[in-house]
């Protein structure tokens, strides 16, 4: 085939973050349909993309060159300035480099990993330094108009240029500098063009043409320019805004750029020439594995790893009880294990994970129980690594590595989050800090994310813009082209309104583009050597990170390790220290009997509030309904509460409880499917179906497992045709076997991975355990744990409530740091009042414990160090009910806080001088001597407000509560129960406005958005034009208020790499919001439902001052209800009178009557 006579050497992807637009895959096809025989990748500053684009080329046919549009600063690296005369934001000049060899890919990689950790400043900047020394193996272009060249040619610095271009042409001799002549339709370029032709000439410097492309096609000029506008931050209509000039930055066919330049073939002509030059070869499927440093002493890695696999099987025996026979069982697959683990030269990856684990352990770093498939093998067990015994839950090893189909072993490991980064620090020290390195991850433009940038771009009103992405379907993955298929309402939009159609044009055209690039949560990669030998490096969050994912990390054969933080960890290792503090128990986790009855009967309660991965409503009637009584339950349980094995899980309760018979296909069948009732559940079931019924090995069979999850026909027609006849050879009823793979083929589309599910299952168990029997130690570790998260520790505080479980205030002379436990009482830790920092909290502890409680409060005050524990740290202490137990109203000490704290202060002060002093005029001898102004005690509405001020939630009461019947009978949801329920549901939630912020709509109508707190939480409201003008009145004020709407369940717990967040319980849905369509307060609620008012007295003690008083009350209160006034007369009967009163039945009332009278005495009907 004739190849074409141009190649594109300047090109921009979408790894060009928010600036270039060209996709790889449509880039290349483009590519082949021009027939070209290269094309190279030039993004800005980075190689994020050049992996995948190496990949995409090899794969389409075409050669790769890898390259990079480097940032070089006008001097050194070092120094934070730009080029003199312009703007901020013009820190550096660009520069084209691209990759001859692989010396050059390695200098390139060099190159941008220390613009980042280096030469940051605005942009990832090298210098003309580093060029030196790194130049080669690199070809070198003089870039855009941004380029020192022709950025000092177009400015008439004719002299400067020429020295600029001989300096470039000394650092890549031997023709390795061009000049860079482009066709763009810009003056400026013209004038950079005629100057560079004859810098050319008089130089010796070869020229080339380019494009600068950004953009695939002529007609995504538009939707490139809304691009930018994101990136910037501006809109269409901001004439200021960043925007190339012309539509002339796509990727233009050979034909249009050799009619271009026709006036210089040979610009055209190095192109290919360049191409022709460019020949890296990268290689793929060799491991480098890191270096595992044995200890003295020792010199095979191999007999190392035995002898410690060995030895960790005698120490777990110590606390097994086995039988010599049983024993001997463990010793065999354990030589197996080792064995195949040696044969795939694996020992040093799991004796580097062993090590880092058990640093863990030595430091007291909480670690999960196992992740994944290693839960599945004995050595893994044995070292340590994990904590799940893998043969009483016949979990395979094959699943984990497979002899007959080699692949990198992957071991995810659970660490407590506040040790986590502990255990990634001691990762780096040993193996050397440049050959450790955490992972990057890339954030996509998805469907309904890309209508709103570009809805902003576009500067279309919010209110039209969030109404659109609603419009498309919360499935996962979904994008515009198939929303508009499935949502009609949509997709009329589309056809009916221009300014829609445009929107979703625009946002079709960038939609999957890459939108920005930060650290995986929990990827670290350790390689043999320096790891820019293998990958470019990039800081984010201020930790170095690869610029490769983690896909291509492992392509490249580096060895990548998961460190989660799960804070489940930490929530048992506090509540195993409170449990200890407050009871003298030592509990190890390890050692749980699998079968206590307490914990078996609080899961099937299903109160499992705070329990790992069970405590989500659905989940909590799960477990009522199924009633777990086995560890396999739990575990069975986990695996099949997800989408698409949930419709299994009826059936599976009902074969549990006997209500359906349970049959197996075969005989064979029974020991493999007995513990789930005769119900595939797990991956490892269909590996050992195969064994057991067509003779698979099971390395053969975890094969079989992935072609069915893959879902490939012709690898399942190989399959089933092997399956079948190893039945036929085992005398397996064909028909029967066939039905059998057919069903195992229908698993595979949602089998679990059984290892996973258990050792999840094992800490679910742990917190359950916890829970049963020591249920306030737990609940205080879990409001430790969430006391940032305000939404969930009133979700706990209630739960404390529906258990009887005091929950107390902060208290200067009682609270830890933490929550803590106090004669069965939850005592709230001063650290979680709002203001209050640890070295407040530690200085408060530490002078308690040294000179005992504090007597009174300026007894506090003469103690502390008032300079840290300062007015604002003792305005939250106030507030929150920290200093009640030392006999002072809140309001007193609020009042004389400024006199307590100078008179505290003046006496700290003699104190250590060893004098009396004299304080305003009048010798002050001790504490005693100070009194507080006698002002009033803040009223209730105060009190709770101030309270709820310093800690983001009510604790000794709420507003709210004396309305906790009326919201039952009155309200639908609450805001816990609102993220189980379907989107745009009719909700009716009760509660007080927490915040509110009203903006203008664009046309000028005024709207609002709420924050409406309940007993259990908050949820935002938006309250549109027309109920703001009825409602807004109710937006102030404590008054508690019904909102009737629509929810709108927002996006879910993903986050945008579609990655489960969180501490591994299910991941509660993002920014559920209500759209209210009716706003009243609930007095008015109530009233609407109450048909009459009913005061029933006693005659004994009845005064009529009382009835004088009641008839006031009355009056007070009109209302549009009958009333009725029943006397009852003891041994006589009770007579009933109809008030001519029509009144309302409101809080008011009813606090006055039951004041009145001393008893409640209104009912309502």
């Amino acid at each position: 085939m004739h190849h074409s006579d141009f190649v594109h050497l300047h090109l921009h992807t979408q790894y060009s973050l928010l600036d270039g637009a060209n996709r790889i895959n449509d880039l290349m096809e483009k590519a082949r349909e021009f027939k070209m025989p290269a094309i190279a990748i030039t993004d800005h500053g980075n190689m994020f993309g050049a992996m995948e684009f190496y990949e995409s080329a090899v794969k389409h046919g075409i050669k790769p060159i890898i390259g990079c549009e480097v940032y070089v600063a006008p001097g050194s690296r070092l120094e934070k300035s730009g080029i003199k005369g312009e703007s901020e934001e013009a820190t550096a000049y660009h520069l084209i480099l691209l990759v001859k060899n692989e010396t050059g890919y390695k200098n390139l990689m060099k190159l941008v990993s220390i613009g980042y950790i280096e030469g940051f400043y605005r942009k990832p900047r090298i210098d003309k330094e580093l060029l030196r020394q790194h130049s080669e193996g690199l070809i070198a272009l003089s870039a855009c108009l941004k380029g020192e060249v022709p950025y000092l040619l177009t400015r008439g610095n004719r002299e400067k240029a020429y020295q600029v271009a001989e300096e470039y042409k000394s650092i890549f001799p031997d023709r390795r500098f061009f000049l860079e002549i482009q066709e763009n339709g810009i003056k400026e370029q013209t004038i950079a063009n005629k100057g560079l032709m004859e810098m050319a000439t008089k130089l010796d410097i070869p020229l080339v043409a380019t494009n600068d492309s950004h953009y695939l096609k002529r007609e995504d000029a538009k939707a490139h320019e809304v691009l930018l506008c994101i990136q910037t931050g501006k809109t269409m209509k901001d004439p200021d805004r960043m925007a190339f000039t012309t539509d002339q930055f796509y990727v233009k066919s050979p034909e249009e750029m050799i009619k271009a330049f026709d006036y210089c073939p040979d610009a055209i002509k190095n192109t290919i020439e360049i191409a022709e030059r460019c020949n890296l070869k990268m290689e793929f499927g060799k491991y480098h594995l890191p270096h595992y440093h044995l200890p003295v002493g020792y010199t095979d890695m191999d007999r190392y790893f035995e002898e410690q696999a060995r030895k960790g099987l005698e120490g777990r025996f110590s606390v097994m009880n086995l039988s010599d026979d049983q024993k001997e069982v463990y010793r065999k697959r354990l030589e197996f294990e080792i064995e195949m683990i040696k044969k795939m030269k694996f020992p040093g990856y799991l004796l580097i994970v062993a090590d880092f684990i058990n640093h863990a352990k030595e430091r007291g770093i909480p670690v999960g129980p196992g992740r994944g498939s290693a839960a599945g093998s004995l050595v893994a067990y044995a070292m340590r690594i994990t904590d799940l015994d893998p043969l009483p839950y016949n979990l395979l090893f094959e699943r984990f590595l497979n002899p007959e189909r080699v692949s990198m072993p992957d071991i995810d490991v659970d660490f407590c989050i506040d040790g986590r980064d502990d255990v990634i620090r001691y990762v780096r020290e040993k193996y050397g800090r440049e050959n450790v390195s955490q992972i990057i991850t890339f954030g996509t433009m998805k469907a309904k994310a890309a209508i709103r940038d570009v809805g902003r771009g576009m500067d279309i009103p919010y209110g039209e813009v969030d109404r659109i992405a609603k419009l498309v379907p919360n499935t996962l993955g979904i994008t515009i082209k198939d929303a508009l298929k499935q949502e009609p309402r949509l997709n009329e939009l589309y056809k009916s309104s221009p300014q829609v159609k445009d929107l979703l044009d625009i946002a079709q055209a960038l939609e999957g583009l890459t939108r920005h690039a930060s650290k995986h949560a929990a990827g670290v990669v350790i390689a043999n050597r320096p790891l820019v030998e293998y990958t470019p490096l990039y800081v984010a969050d201020e930790e170095v990170t690869t610029q490769y994912d983690m896909k291509y990390i492992e392509k490249l054969g580096l060895i990548k390790f998961d460190f989660l933080g799960l804070q489940t960890l930490t929530l048992i290792e506090d509540a195993l220290k409170l449990i200890k503090d407050v009871r003298s128990e030592t509990i190890d986790m390890t050692k749980l009997p699998l079968n206590d009855e307490a914990t078996y009967r609080l899961l099937s309660s299903g109160d499992t509030t705070g329990v790992f991965q069970l405590e989500s409503s659905g989940m909590k009637d799960l477990l009522k309904r199924l009633k777990p009584s086995t560890f396999e339950d739990i575990i069975a349980l986990i695996a099949l509460y997800r989408p698409g094995p949930m419709n299994m899980i009826p059936e599976f309760i009902d074969r549990k409880h006997g209500r359906v018979e349970i049959k197996y296909e075969a005989p064979d069948l029974e020991p493999i499917l007995k513990d789930t009732y005769g119900v595939m559940v797990y991956q490892e079931q269909v590996m050992q179906i195969s064994q057991a019924v067509a003779g698979y090995s099971l390395g053969e069979a975890d094969i079989l497992r992935r072609a069915m999850g893959k879902k490939k026909a012709d690898e399942m027609a190989k399959q089933k045709e092997r399956f079948l006849e190893g039945a036929r050879q085992k005398k397996v009823n064909p028909k029967k076997a066939e039905k059998i793979f057919d069903l195992m083929a229908k698993f595979a589309e949602y089998g679990f991975n059984k290892s996973h599910s258990a050792a999840y299952a094992l800490i679910a168990y742990n917190t359950a355990y916890l829970k049963a029997h020591y249920p306030v130690e737990f609940t205080a570790a879990l409001l430790t744990c969430e006391v940032s998260n305000t939404d969930k520790i009133i979700k706990y505080i209630g739960e404390c409530r529906d258990h009887n479980i005091t929950v107390l205030p902060p208290d200067v002379n009682e609270s830890q740091s933490n929550f803590s436990v106090i004669d069965g009482k939850i005592r709230f830790g001063l650290a979680a009042v709002k203001g209050v920092g640890t070295s407040a909290v530690d200085i408060v502890i530490e002078e308690r414990e040294k000179g005992g409680d504090f007597a009174s409060f300026i007894d506090f005050c003469e103690r502390v160090d008032l300079r840290k524990v300062n007015r604002k740290v003792m305005e939250g202490l106030i507030k929150c009910g920290a200093f009640d137990s030392i006999g002072a109203a809140r309001a007193r000490m609020m009042e004389g806080l400024d006199r307590a704290m100078e008179v505290g202060q003046s006496l700290r002060k003699d104190k250590n001088a060893g004098q009396m002093g004299l304080f305003s005029g009048a010798t002050l001898k001790s504490t005693t001597d100070f009194n507080l102004p006698d002002v009033p005690e803040w009223p209730e509405n105060i009190l709770l407000a101030n309270e709820k001020e310093a800690l983001g939630f009510f604790i000794t009461g709420h507003p709210l509560a004396r309305f906790s019947d009326d919201i039952k009978k009155l309200a639908n949801a609450s805001t816990v129960t609102l993220s189980e329920m379907a989107d745009r549901s009719e909700v009716r939630v009760a509660g007080i406005v927490a915040a509110s912020k009203e903006i203008n709509t664009k046309k000028g109508d005024r709207m609002a958005f709420i924050t409406l707190e309940d007993l259990d939480g908050f949820v935002e409201v938006i309250v549109l034009p027309e109920i703001f003008k009825k409602a807004s009145h109710l937006f102030f004020g404590d008054e508690p208020i019904l909102v009737k709407g629509n929810l709108d369940v927002g996006e879910d717990g993903k986050d945008e790499n579609g990655e489960d967040e969180g501490n591994g319980n299910k991941a509660p849905k993002k920014g559920a919001k209500i759209v209210a369509s009716e706003i009243i307060s609930l007095t008015l609620a109530k009233e609407k439902t109450v048909r009459a008012v009913h005061f029933k007295l006693s005659s004994l003690g009845l005064t009529k001052e009382q009835l004088s008083k009641l008839k006031e009350l009355l009056e007070d209160c009109t209302g549009n209800c009958p009333s009725f006034l029943h006397i009852y007369i003891p041994n006589e009967g009770e007579t009933v009178i109809a008030l001519q009163d029509a009144v309302s039945a409101t809080p008011a009332l009813e606090e006055g009557v039951e004041k009145l009278f001393g008893y409640k005495a209104m009912v309502v009907e």
